[in-house]
């Protein structure tokens, strides 16, 4: 029979795997967003091949996507083998991870401190906090669930060593830790929450100020604890030196000339003050907060630093309330990998950022609490009801939050309707509805995230397509022109040249078209739409062996439907009939929608003034 105490504990276990699946459950409802779950999921050859051994070695060599964590790339592969591509087994297992890491912080906390309700409300608040929905909805964020995961059982080792010592729990800690880092490097502060852990709850520091209440726990100095954590420090100092060249293998790394350092200060400051607030008021959370293009208001940068120096000052001051400390110090420290002061990607700040580092807040914030409801003989029969209702506001937050994370549309128009001057939204809400097919729309949103940042020549390029796909060829000229000046890379200049030469044959300036798609030839003679274009011309000028022969070139690049009608075009027009119907069955085998198909092909045959045979 279990006793009284360990029936609370697996009661309270149940109740927080329960409330959060219940919470969380909109979830298996939701697609794949294409914010890192196509390079991460859906066009990763690698994962798409499941778990073998050819992608574990992949795993473990990469820097793909400017990241080095192959145990992520092993789990995606895991759900890529056991669910296909339905995204509900791949937000079921995120979701699975995440309600074990709340019990395993529940689990940790009251065998640390002894008190089952304060680390039930930690727990819970970690569990349902609107914040973490990032961590648990987006797919390709796995790596945060995960890594989080071994985090803990890295700290459920530790604690134990400290109460127990023994080579083989530090080894335990020491792999844990390791493992860790392999699924996302955020967790390399852990060595500096152990020292916390050292001070509160074990108690194991000896500091001149507080005697330990500890009777069991042998006391050490803090250099004794300092080196005791070296071979950690040494791994998080090597996983730190492959993250940055993994970083700029993938060019995520922003320069000083990019960001300045001044900026990058004042968004530190800032940022950790928001993050404070939305722990309070989680309000709006999106999936990016634009960075700052300039220098923050003085007294934004001002008042944020004055705070944090205050509540810095007066836990230091408090300091005997060692919970306070480790709270205030496991949210600073935690942070300051992702808080900007090496900045990565376009993001101020991120929710994903916080799953780890709330924790800290919620510590400080709950054991204040019940050290003030003990002070004034707050009975259970108050705190409990309270702490429930403050549960379902967080949980039903978090229902509502899911429900923006469902499809890509909703998710985009969402934080643009709560964000301001949000370039990468537009971009991402124009590709969303440039996959529906409604690409009028996309190139506006293109143009509004054009209008507030300067894009790189690639993705100008993107704009001039849309601009050619929904026939406006003038737009596309302007665009293709902007990259041609903007970049002096061959394969950059040959796409500008081609899709210059498709503007051009849009509007019939045949001689243009044909200076252009030689130009893109010259440069990158494998390039598809040069070829095609090419093709075409030739076909218009009589010339039906070189059209058979260029449109071949372009079918071989690019096999699309489109290319296998023009090619049965060509080859009908040279007398090649059996061989052009052959061609034409294959089309109705290869596209999605034949008729379509066929009404693309006659379009572009009649831009060369052509019918179709």
């Amino acid at each position: 029979m279990l006793a009284a105490h360990e029936k609370h504990v697996v009661i309270f276990c149940l109740l927080l795997a329960a409330a959060t699946l219940a919470f969380y459950n909109p979830l298996i409802h939701n697609q794949f967003i294409d914010f890192d779950d196509q390079a991460y999921i859906l066009k990763n050859t690698h994962i798409q091949n499941g778990l073998n051994w050819d992608t574990a070695k992949w795993s473990f060599t990469t820097f793909y996507y400017g990241n080095w964590h192959p145990l992520t790339w092993l789990s995606h592969a895991l759900d890529r083998q056991l669910f296909g591509l339905n995204p509900v087994g791949h937000h079921y297992v995120s979701l699975l991870l995440h309600a074990l890491n709340a019990i395993l912080l529940f689990l940790l906390l009251q065998r640390a401190t002894g008190f089952k309700w304060s680390s039930l409300a930690v727990s819970a608040l970690f569990a349902l906090h609107p914040i973490n929905v990032e961590s648990v909805a987006w797919a390709a964020e796995r790596k945060n669930v995960l890594s989080t995961l071994f985090f803990l059982l890295a700290l459920h080792a530790y604690d134990r060593y400290g109460r127990q010592g023994g080579k083989s729990l530090y080894l335990v800690v020491t792999a844990c830790f390791g493992l860790g880092l392999m699924a996302k490097s955020q967790i390399v502060t852990l060595p500096f929450i152990l020292l916390l852990w050292d001070y509160w709850p074990l108690e194991r520091m000896k500091v001149w100020w507080s005697a330990s209440d500890s009777e069991t726990v042998p006391q050490r100095s803090f250099g004794y604890l300092v080196w005791e954590k070296l071979p950690l420090f040494v791994l998080a100092a090597a996983d730190c030196a492959v993250t940055v060249v993994a970083q700029r293998a993938g060019n995520a790394i922003r320069t000083l000339s990019e960001v300045a350092l001044p900026v990058r200060l004042e968004n530190v400051l800032v940022s950790y003050v928001r993050y404070i607030g939305k722990a309070f008021w989680p309000s709006p959370l999106v999936p990016l907060y634009p960075r700052p293009e300039s220098a923050l208001p003085a007294w934004q940068v001002i008042s944020a630093a004055v705070l944090l120096l205050l509540v810095s000052v007066l836990v230091l001051y408090q300091r005997e309330r060692r919970y306070l400390l480790v709270g205030w110090f496991w949210f600073l420290g935690t942070l300051v990998p992702m808080i900007g002061i090496v900045t990565v990607g376009d993001q101020a700040m991120a929710d994903r950022y916080a799953y780890v580092a709330y924790v800290g807040l919620f510590i400080a914030l709950v054991w204040t609490l019940d050290e003030f409801a003990s002070k004034h003989r707050v009975g259970r029969r108050w705190l409990v009801p309270a702490a429930a209702c403050v549960v379902v506001v967080l949980g039903s937050l978090t229902y509502h939050q899911i429900g923006y994370w469902h499809d890509e549309e909703t998710l985009w128009r969402y934080t643009l309707s709560v964000t301001e001057r949000n370039y990468v939204a537009h971009n991402n809400l124009a590709l969303a509805l440039r996959k529906q097919g409604r690409s009028d729309e996309a190139v506006r949103e293109f143009r509004a995230g054009m209008a507030l940042h300067r894009y790189p020549p690639g993705q100008i390029l993107a704009l001039a397509l849309y601009e050619l796909q929904v026939k406006h060829p003038n737009e596309t000229i302007e665009e293709c022109n902007k990259a041609l000046q903007a970049s002096s890379d061959p394969i950059i200049k040959a796409a500008a040249m081609s899709e210059l030469g498709q503007a051009h044959l849009q509007l019939r300036h045949y001689d243009q078209a044909a200076a252009s798609f030689q130009a893109a030839l010259r440069v990158s003679p494998e390039d598809g739409m040069a070829l095609m274009g090419s093709g075409v011309l030739a076909l218009r000028q009589g010339q039906y062996d070189f059209a058979v022969a260029q449109l071949a070139h372009a079918m071989k690049v690019d096999p699309s439907d489109l290319n296998v009608l023009l090619l049965a075009q060509a080859l009908r027009h040279a007398g090649h009939a059996v061989e052009a119907d052959s061609l034409s069955q294959q089309v109705q085998k290869i596209a999605a929608d034949p008729a379509q198909a066929q009404v693309a092909a006659a379009e572009v045959l009649g831009f060369a003034g052509l019918k179709p045979l």
